[in-house]
């Protein structure tokens, strides 16, 4: 099969359903020809990626929850059984407690911040750490996903911002940590999209209309759209970007008042 991910292996972390983004970025990767094994984390969302793994042909389904040390160890043991190495790594993974997502930040507890950074930040470290010898010999990359609340104060982001700007700086420090072994770290900061984390954010509906009402190409971005970003800079075309934030959000982080 010829494409740009032609003989490409592809490890992905946080599918959810259809409409989550490393989804839409998997499939994508799939039509240019990349081999792919997925994860899950517990019964209800293996429910879900199941069928997604099986339509694309996945090697395999993993379970790995990424606050378990010991199954994040066994599955990428797993994956050495089936795979030398592999090119990229897919990192989706994202949580905060419902509560620590309504009223005030200043209100958040201890034990919600910390499962917000180790779930959704720290989580890119751990699986960059498994992942490094795997990448390493196919001179790979890994893409993350964060948003614009790691940037500037959007409401009920709350301490999920906290977590997707440790999750950027985590991007910038693996960058140069992996960049002697070859490998480029760089993340994507994705506007408004339906999925099912968005769905958790009170208000939601109204950034998604804000945004297309203001950004500049007066739309919202797609799940393709997003693809097609990973797509660039997990491959060859952008073998020369690593420690990078790409934003695909119609513009709209260029705003000022």
């Amino acid at each position: 099969m010829s494409g740009l991910f032609a003989g490409k292996r592809v490890l992905v972390f946080g599918v959810a359903n259809e409409r989550s983004i490393a989804w839409g970025i998997a499939e994508a990767m799939q039509r240019e020809g990349a081999e792919f094994i997925f994860t899950y984390a517990g019964e209800v969302l293996e429910r879900r990626v199941r069928p997604l793994a099986e339509q694309i042909g996945a090697r395999a389904l993993i379970p790995c929850d990424v606050t378990d040390d010991e199954q994040v160890s066994a599955a990428f043991r797993q994956v050495a059984d089936l795979w030398d190495g592999f090119d990229v790594l897919i990192h989706a993974v994202a949580f905060a407690n419902r509560e620590d997502l309504d009223g005030r930040f200043v209100e958040t507890s201890r034990a919600g911040f910390a499962t917000a950074l180790d779930v959704s930040a720290y989580s890119l470290v751990l699986l960059a750490r498994h992942s490094e010898p795997f990448l390493a010999r196919r001179k790979g990359s890994i893409v993350t996903l964060s948003y614009y609340g790691a940037e500037k104060v959007v409401q009920n982001y709350n301490v999920m911002g906290v977590a997707k700007a440790a999750l950027e700086a985590c991007v910038r420090y693996l960058a140069n940590d992996l960049g002697p072994a070859g490998v480029r770290v760089n993340g994507i900061s994705a506007g408004p999209v339906k999925t099912l984390a968005a769905a958790g954010i009170r208000g939601f509906k109204t950034i998604f209309g804000v945004v297309e009402e203001r950004a500049p190409l007066r739309r919202n971005v797609t799940q393709e759209d997003i693809a097609h970003a990973a797509l660039f800079l997990c491959s060859d075309l952008g073998a020369g970007v690593t420690g990078e934030i790409m934003h695909v959000d119609g513009g709209y982080n260029i705003l000022g008042f």
